[in-house]
């Protein structure tokens, strides 16, 4: 089994370095490859996913994403930048299916800014569309305003758009995973506003009729930004696209105490994904050991148990965090009064020592 290691910018390297020693842990027989992207493959090869990565990429079974981005890349046009890196990932190998959970371990309850009472036993997934959207759709650039009270004006503009397959795929994964869970399935748009949405919720409730055992709800995005944090336990899994996905699933991350625990699968048609934490490349603390290994880690799972069928294996590694957890241990996103601070690699240590 082949797997792409892409560490990319920040503090990517020193998250997936833990990943990768705790797959190693296993004794399993992976192959494993690293290739440069993000910001690192532009300063090595001139793009952030040179030719040689992509192609890496597309050979092996699954791969293993640190994260991209860093200030000194800001001033590069927007085709060069670390961030096209991902997207391109994305469209390349055809990720459309974005799946986030957020669960917040018991451990934890008292490092998520809610109350106990509010988060204790969460436990959502939110599946994000991942290819559509405003984020790929087109036309898109800064032209002369053609018309309004500010004509002949500079402006920018983007297009959302979806195809009617691109929401019918997306919202079979929803249903799908929502059948292994707690058979409820909340579809989040904008409906009352944007027809890009009507459409979106007109093709899910069409759906949603093969899934006649799945409890289907519709639910405005500010509605459901603010029920995440008002009553979060309510949701089950949640299906949404690609921008609105993208803000709630940071927003559901607090909720588990921080975004440094929130893993995350990208996936094509055949499960083939891309794995990595939720969270950024931190550059403000890069290379300075004290930013938290797990989320990665929990993605390396996520990978064993998707794309690679390695259930029990991934069990182990989830079982294993849960005990480091259990014995006090937190990086500093995570450190309350009475527990025992640690850093990246003595995180990632800790995790290797559970597994055994």
């Amino acid at each position: 089994m082949k797997i792409a290691i892409l560490p990319g910018d920040g503090i990517g390297p020193e998250i997936t370095a833990q990943a990768v020693k705790v797959l190693n842990a296993l004794g399993e027989s992976f192959e494993m490859e690293s290739a440069d992207v993000g910001g690192a493959g532009y300063a090595a090869h001139g793009h952030p996913l040179p030719e040689a990565t992509l192609k890496l990429a597309k050979q092996a079974d699954a791969v293993l994403f640190g994260a991209v981005g860093d200030y000194k890349y800001d001033t590069l046009e927007r085709a060069l930048r670390p961030e096209q890196a991902i997207l391109g990932l994305r469209r390349e190998l055809n990720l459309f299916a974005n799946l986030r959970p957020a669960i917040l371990y018991p451990e934890l309850a008292g490092a998520s800014t809610l109350k106990p009472e509010v988060v204790s036993g969460l436990d959502i997934l939110i599946i994000r569309e991942l290819t559509g959207d405003i984020y790929f759709g087109k036309p898109r650039g800064v032209r002369e305003c053609p018309d309004g009270p500010f004509k002949g004006q500079r402006e920018g503009f983007d297009t959302m758009r979806y195809a009617e397959g691109e929401i019918r795929r997306i919202a079979h994964v929803a249903f799908q995973a929502a059948r292994k869970r707690d058979k409820r399935v909340t579809s989040v748009d904008k409906a009352n506003v944007l027809e890009t949405f009507q459409f979106w919720r007109d093709i899910v409730t069409e759906v949603h009729q093969e899934y006649q055992d799945v409890a289907l709800e519709h639910m405005y995005v500010d509605n459901a930004a603010m029920q995440l944090v008002r009553a979060p336990k309510k949701f089950d899994v949640i299906v949404t696209g690609n921008m609105f996905g993208d803000i709630l699933s940071d927003a559901a991350a607090m909720l588990t105490g921080s975004i440094g625990m929130l893993p995350s699968a990208s996936l094509d048609a055949n499960n083939k994904g891309l794995y990595e934490p939720s969270h950024g490349s931190a550059p403000d603390i890069a290379g300075q050991g004290v930013a938290n290994p797990l989320a990665t880690i929990l993605s390396s799972a996520m990978m064993l148990r998707f794309s690679l069928g390695l259930t029990e294996q991934a069990d182990r590694i989830e079982n294993a965090v849960k005990r480091v957890l259990a014995q006090g241990l937190r990086t500093p996103d995570i450190h309350e009064a009475g527990s025992t601070k640690v850093g990246t690699e003595e995180m990632g240590n800790a995790v290797v020592a559970a597994l055994a």
